[in-house]
């Protein structure tokens, strides 16, 4: 066994997730970080048909939009390949993704734009802010919207080690379950847009077989303002978009309801992104 997957084991994870964290060949999507560019726009597609346990999504299907929720687990959602970078280009519909820590009065904000707009998202959780504030999380869910997983506590995931990368992947994973009962079908890495070997190996180590970056970032999180925020955004989309987005930021919850007018005057559904990927 490698140096670093000992490491692992005696670390205190298990055997089978120190044999897991050892694979390559998995792949995964992450967080912006200044100076990062967009992805390319191809969707990831499953290189095998390995089968993997579902983890449905908890919360109510109220709502009557076409991203309203839980969505059965996508079959691209179960088995290794590239980063997820966006949906199929043949279907009008749009996936919003919003990286998720901040105060309650700003997701709240967002959440009720999204009901006034008939609007389903995709949240990729902060492990230590969902452990702090789980009936956000539920309140995500029972709105019909769901939940991923964005590391434990936000680290430059291409900066940690093996171990360091595993634990960040476990715990986020571990926070998800404790709070609202599922760990969710994504893991977004945190600090990088794009993963890397270690980084794939540890989301597969939490149980997380793909992963997801996007095609469209304003660059809400460098805090523009609203008005920029809404043009990147709509500018950007196209069918099949993933889009960077993040709670914590006044600029994006203002711009989010002009966004959401926007993709509406395009023919462009807002769904979770189980839904935009159900037939990728």
């Amino acid at each position: 066994m490698p140096e670093d997957l000992s490491e692992l084991e005696n670390s205190g994870f298990s055997r089978r997730a120190v044999i897991a964290a050892g694979l390559t060949g998995l792949t995964l999507g992450a967080c912006s970080a200044p100076g990062s560019t967009p992805a390319s726009t191809s969707h990831g597609k499953p290189h095998s048909s390995a089968p993997m346990t579902t983890r449905p999504q908890p919360g109510s299907s109220s709502g009557s939009g076409s991203g309203s929720g839980p969505a059965p687990e996508p079959a691209i959602a179960k088995t290794p390949g590239d980063d997820i970078v966006s949906g199929p280009r043949d279907h009008k519909a749009v996936a919003l993704t919003f990286h998720g820590q901040g105060p309650a009065e700003l997701v709240h904000e967002i959440l009720s734009a999204c009901h006034r707009a008939d609007a389903h998202i995709t949240v990729f959780a902060v492990g230590n802010w969902i452990e702090a504030t789980p009936s956000l999380g539920r309140e995500i869910l029972a709105a019909g919207h769901e939940l991923g997983n964005h590391t434990w506590s936000h680290q430059q995931m291409k900066q940690l080690s093996p171990a360091e990368a595993v634990r960040e992947a476990q715990k986020g994973a571990d926070a998800l379950r404790a709070a609202v009962g599922t760990a969710g079908w994504w893991f977004r890495p945190s600090g990088t847009q794009h993963s890397t070997a270690t980084i794939r190996a540890a989301a597969q180590a939490a149980g997380y077989q793909r992963c997801v970056s996007y095609d469209v970032d304003p660059g809400d999180y460098l805090d523009p303002g609203a008005s920029a925020v809404r043009d990147r955004t709509l500018a950007g989309v196209q069918p099949g978009s993933i889009v960077s987005l993040h709670f914590g930021h006044t600029g994006t919850a203002k711009a989010l309801p002009e966004i959401l007018a926007g993709l509406s005057r395009k023919g462009l559904a807002p769904v979770t992104l189980s839904r935009l990927l159900a037939t990728a």
